[in-house]
Parts: structure tokens; sequence; C-alpha cells
């Protein structure tokens, strides 16, 4: 069994954080922006959700980690974008699914929001490491 190629993990992993950025940044810009401020409205919060530059971060750390997640079940699972989805799939039930059943039932946002955007991360967590995997050579 090789190492994982750390280097390629970090470049993979950026194109697939840039995947997770520009896909949060439509998701939360032009699909959801309405329902999304009447939410934190509701939660007596009327500015953004903290400060972007941490969301930013966080976008491009979850793709470096799609894309070691998709490395280190490679051995198992062989190359390829079928290999990349199972990672996308793994990486988005701990990172997206969990959470918005904990937000659901706490009750902070509505469910529709919490639907389109549990449906959006999966697709999103798909792709993201796919195009990072397509980088990614041991």
């Amino acid at each position: 069994m090789s190492r994982i190629n750390l280097g390629r993990v970090v470049l993979g992993g950026l194109l697939a954080g840039l995947v997770v950025n520009l896909g949060e940044f439509l998701l939360h810009e032009q699909v959801i922006k309405e329902r999304e401020t009447s939410a934190m409205a509701a939660l007596g919060k009327t500015g953004p959700m903290g400060a972007l530059w941490v969301w930013i971060v966080f976008g491009f750390v979850f793709g470096i980690a799609l894309v070691w997640l998709y490395a280190a079940i490679r051995p198992r699972f062989g190359p390829g974008a079928k290999t990349a989805a199972i990672a996308g799939v793994i990486a988005w039930f701990f990172g997206g699914l969990m959470g918005a059943v904990a937000m659901a039932n706490m009750g902070l946002f509505p469910n529709d929001v919490l639907m389109i955007t549990t449906i959006w991360g999966l697709v999103q967590s798909i792709l993201a490491a796919i195009l990072g995997a397509w980088v990614y050579q041991e």
C-alpha cells in the first residue's frame, strides 16, 4: 500500500474547496437568500451568519478533507469517480446531514430551508470530491 500524496491532496482539496465555496455562494445568495434572512430574523439575528472569511476557509478545509478521505479509501475501493462519490457521501453524512438533523430537532430553521441545504450539500460534496479526486495521484 502506498502512502497518501499530501501535495496532491492539498492541490485537489483546493479545487474541491473552490467548488464548495462557489456552491455555497450560489446557495446562500441566489437560492435561499430570502428564506434564510427570514429564518435568521426569527432567531433574532439581523446580520450575516458570522465572518465570511471563516466560511471561506471552512470550504477549503472541507475540500482538503474530502480529497484526503478519497485518498484514504482509494486502496480499498479503487481509483475513480465512484470512490470519490463515496467519499463525498461520507463527508456529507457527517458534515451535512447530521448537522441538519440536529438543527431540525432543535427547530432552528424551517424544514424547507434545511431540506434544500441538505440536498444541495449532498450534490455539492459529491461533485467537489469527484473534481478533487481528478487532481489526486499517488
